[in-house]
């Protein structure tokens, strides 16, 4: 969920086969690089060129502390990276124009190409450093510095271990940035995709900067020209972007419907152009029906849905307990009969775009092994009844029908009657990170799809990513050994022996791996879906 919802392929393996010389391996980025209208023709008469959308109120639009796939739509809207992914995944060169990568492929070497602000300010490296240290300086806490950590004593800085001049990112000149990382890291241009300039000027002149539209500058294809919260946000067209010419959407408006009937129905009626993931969801009543007509579009993205167990909240302080209420679900039901979009049910925690061990960890719905772990575990407390346990979960159609099915799976094989707590998205990330909650769902896009991404999220007892408080030495150390192994096989055999240690001590369960499902406009061409399971709108247009 949070991208870590919202942060969930084949993108491995494109960047390896990219990183094979130490040439500008990313083709340049620009209209070239993704399907659009190549004359007003095409783009039908000439008239202003709107697009329609549903989202949800973004947690930030702070590009440093974005971590979630809502806001992180908009963020890639509104901002440019060095690199930028097309509609394959693969990173291609944005607001750099050239990459060098050293024989080692340790060191990166950046070109900026001429690029501006929304405000018409030159854009330059130093602004992509300061950013970068920005979102790693431990006083900004933010939940994206992970994202940095590849980066030579990225982590021990953002750790206070290590001081800002310690750190891999050196400006050399206002068009060259060179970052040194920690070991080879393949997928590094894919994470380098989410880093995103900040304005210093903006950024210290007012600290709400990112709260209104006024007062936010950015350097994507667009920039914000409304934002009333909880809404609507309109975007315009950035006529600062250095790519302006391969941008044809005039303007972007989006609307903020939270149930899914209502958002299916301005679908329909022709007041959207687009309905459903990656920012938004369909009804899942409605997805058989529009399967059947040929209406949907549907695609495997590298995400998670998975339980949180909060382990220092009694009984989930107890293993067995944890496990008991892991194995009583059913999840090939929720998939086959509530989302019905070609989900995988899940006995891990990685999606099966990234999965070292795709058959799963323990058998789904375990009932009689759920029992005598409940009774046996029980029997650990010394208790003879549980305490009232609760549910967290968030707005959406789809998963008020998942929770009405775990409340029922738990009834029926533990005899437990759950209690369920909806509440809006970001009110329960929040209760989450406070550890409010005894079970709660969230889920994970993956920032470049490999299993690390995924199993990395659970290694710091404290933070955004890792709410469930639970913590294991053993683990960490394989993670951070995986790191190092530059052997394939040995390094998977260490992530899959991490996993393994997940899944016995189960702070977490998995439910389901997602896929995007949505409908759109026939006569809307170029917004691409990557295999990652974002949304980029920079090459949309209508016909």
């Amino acid at each position: 969920m949070k991208k870590s919802f919202f942060s969930f392929c084949s993108t491995l393996l494109l960047i390896a086969a990219l990183v094979g010389c130490s040439s500008s391996p990313p083709a340049p980025a620009g209209s070239s690089q993704q399907p659009a209208a190549s004359t007003e023709q095409e783009r039908g008469s000439g008239a202003e060129q709107i697009l329609q959308m549903n989202g949800r109120e973004p947690k930030t639009l702070d590009a440093g502390l974005s971590n979630d796939v809502a806001s992180g739509a908009y963020i890639r809207a509104i901002y440019d990276a060095l690199v930028r992914l097309d509609k394959d995944g693969k990173p291609v060169n944005s607001v750099a124009s050239d990459i060098k990568i050293s024989e080692d492929k340790k060191t990166y070497t950046f070109t900026l190409r001429e690029s501006k602000w929304s405000n018409g300010e030159p854009l330059t490296a130093k602004d992509f450093a300061y950013a970068w240290f920005r979102t790693l300086d431990p006083k900004t806490a933010s939940s994206s510095a992970y994202k940095y950590y590849p980066i030579v004593n990225a982590k021990a800085f953002n750790l206070g271990k290590a001081k800002k001049e310690d750190v891999g990112i050196k400006v050399i000149d206002d068009k060259t940035i060179e970052v040194q990382l920690e070991n080879p890291t393949p997928y590094f241009l894919t994470l380098a995709t989410f880093y995103y300039p900040v304005n210093q000027k903006v950024v210290e002149g007012n600290e709400k900067w990112a709260n209104e539209a006024a007062t936010i500058v950015t350097n994507g294809p667009f920039k914000i020209e409304t934002w009333e919260h909880k809404s609507k946000i309109v975007l315009v067209k950035n006529e600062h972007y250095w790519d302006k010419e391969a941008v044809k959407l005039d303007k972007i408006e989006f609307s903020m419907v939270e149930d899914a009937n209502t958002e299916l129905e301005m679908f329909n009626q022709g007041e959207l152009d687009w309905a459903g993931g990656p920012i938004s969801s369909l009804p899942v009543d409605a997805i058989p029906a529009m399967k059947e007509e040929g209406k949907l579009q549907a695609m495997q993205k590298a995400q998670s849905y998975y339980l949180l167990f909060q382990t220092e909240q009694a009984p989930f302080t107890n293993e067995k307990i944890r496990k008991a209420f892991a194995y009583a679900i059913n999840r090939q039901e929720i998939v086959d009969n509530i989302l019905q979009g070609g989900q995988t049910a899940l006995t891990g925690l990685v999606p099966q775009s990234a999965s070292l061990k795709p058959e799963g960890y323990f058998k789904d719905n375990d009932a009689e092994t759920a029992k005598q772990l409940l009774a046996e575990g029980m029997k650990e407390l010394g208790i003879e009844k549980l305490p009232e346990i609760t549910y967290l979960y968030f707005n959406s159609d789809a998963q008020k029908k998942i929770a009405e099915a775990l409340q029922g799976q738990w009834r029926k094989v533990l005899g437990i009657e759950v209690k369920l707590i909806n509440k809006d998205m970001n009110v329960m990330f929040d209760e989450q990170a406070q550890g409010k909650y005894m079970i709660s769902v969230t889920a994970w896009t993956a920032d470049y799809n490999d299993s690390v991404n995924f199993l990395e999220l659970l290694m710091e007892k404290y933070s955004d990513n890792n709410c469930t408080l639970w913590h294991s030495e053993a683990y960490n150390d394989l993670i951070n050994r995986s790191y190092k192994e530059t052997d394939e096989t040995k390094r998977n055999q260490l992530l899959q022996e991490a996993e393994s240690i997940l899944m016995n001590e189960m702070p977490v369960t998995g439910l389901y791996s997602n896929v995007n499902v949505w409908v759109q406009n026939d006569k809307l061409k170029g917004v691409t879906v990557d295999p990652l399971g974002y949304i980029d709108m920079k090459w949309g247009y209508k016909e």
